[in-house]
């Protein structure tokens, strides 16, 4: 059989939409799904939103694409506007957050490089991590899932266990550069780093000399009803990865920084072709407008809120597929005591669409506009899904 077009690299569901507008999806044979995926974290304001689209539109007709050798204005919007609302006191765009795990570990190292200290090349990571799928990212992860086939690995990563954070210091020596995490685990299970397990790394980083980065790219921007994770637990990192969300489904991610973290970085040292180019930023910049709202992010907390009491319902009336729930804002895990793809494949007999991860773990990542009626129309599709799925059981 002669290899497909496309690189097979993906066990793709049978299903092919051609329109989206909100949280609704439309197949190719007229069949509606709602989409409680938005494109793993992606779609925060939904499909085809209209805000975003006259951004784009609008840019499109001025600018499409010039070289970051020029000044992109915006470009140095979007980024006032990320440092106006964060820790950050500059940021590099780019394409994805891959691309934003490659810059977060050559800025780390660089950093001690320049301050002298070329020993301090370890960044500590933790099991269950996903940081992306690029050279750097996989040695991040460290798991033989990601990893195999792909060697020589680079080298200069430390994998410590997900919840043993009493222990991190004891990780730490001369040679550690950073420590690395994401203050929710999405790929690994929606698995929630207490707020006092980040308030102790930030003092861990604090006390022992190395950088704290915070990988943001599937929990910022809104998710979890802060605009960034973080938030909750009243620290800030010195580097922060972004990428997905950002974008609202334009391909736009960045590193935001301190100043100080960022200062290895002068001229040369790194660079994007397509990274901020006018069309993703200014789609961002509405994105990150309209997310950053108070009233925006309260209405996060309160879908939040109406969806996990829904779903914790089921969990009692089908023990024999939901095992808890996990959640925090729109970022909600389904733990189950059934395969999680079985669940996934059938929700799509009941139309709605939701996404695998580690730890038996079945992902919703609805847009973070999703009303009311909305949420009760998924919650009423689950449960018909579970209802199948358990008569089977």
């Amino acid at each position: 059989m002669a290899i497909s077009s496309i690189l097979p690299t993906y066990n793709r569901a049978p299903l092919s939409f051609v329109k989206g507008a909100g949280v609704w999806l439309e197949e190719a044979d007229g069949r509606r799904f709602l989409d409680m995926g938005a494109g793993i974290a992606v779609n925060v304001l939904g499909h085809a939103n209209p805000e975003l689209s006259h951004a784009l539109k609008q840019q499109a007709d001025t600018l499409w694409h010039v070289s970051n050798l020029y000044e992109i204005p915006a470009q140095k919007a979007l980024a006032d506007k990320l440092v106006a609302e964060t820790f950050a006191d500059t940021v590099f765009f780019t394409n994805s957050g891959t691309e934003s795990c490659e810059l977060a570990v050559k800025m780390a190292r660089k950093y001690w490089h320049d301050k002298g200290h070329k020993e301090k090349v370890e960044i500590i990571t933790f099991e269950g991590c996903f940081h992306g799928r690029s050279s750097a990212a996989i040695a991040a992860s460290g798991s033989e899932k990601m990893t195999a086939g792909f060697g020589p690995l680079l080298a200069g990563f430390k994998h410590l266990p997900f919840d043993d954070w009493e222990n991190v210091a004891h990780a730490i020596t001369d040679q550690t550069a950073a420590i690395l995490i994401e203050p929710i685990q999405g790929e690994g299970g929606i698995r929630v780093v207490p707020n006092g397990a980040l308030q102790k790394l930030r003092e861990i980083a604090d006390q022992k000399n190395c950088l704290l980065i915070f990988d943001e790219v599937q929990c910022g921007v809104g998710r979890t009803g802060k605009l960034f994770a973080h938030e909750h637990a009243g620290v800030s990192p010195d580097i922060m990865m972004v990428a997905k969300g950002i974008g609202g489904g334009f391909p736009l991610g960045a590193v935001l920084a301190s100043e100080d973290a960022a200062s290895g970085m002068i001229a040369g040292t790194h660079g994007s072709t397509y990274g901020g180019n006018p069309l993703g930023c200014a789609v961002g910049s509405k994105v990150l407008e309209i997310t950053s709202a108070p009233a925006f992010l309260e209405q996060v907390q309160e879908s939040s809120k109406m969806m996990v009491e829904k779903l914790e319902d089921l969990t009692q009336a089908y023990p024999k597929v939901f095992a808890r729930i996990d959640a925090a804002g729109l970022m909600i895990g389904l733990k189950m005591n059934c395969e999680p793809i079985d669940f996934v494949k059938a929700g799509y007999d009941n139309g709605i669409l939701t996404v695998p991860a580690s730890d038996q773990t079945v992902r919703l990542l609805p847009a973070l506009n999703i009303t009311k009626e909305e949420i009760l129309e998924a919650v009423e599709r689950i449960k018909k899904t579970a209802f199948a799925l358990n008569a089977k059981l």
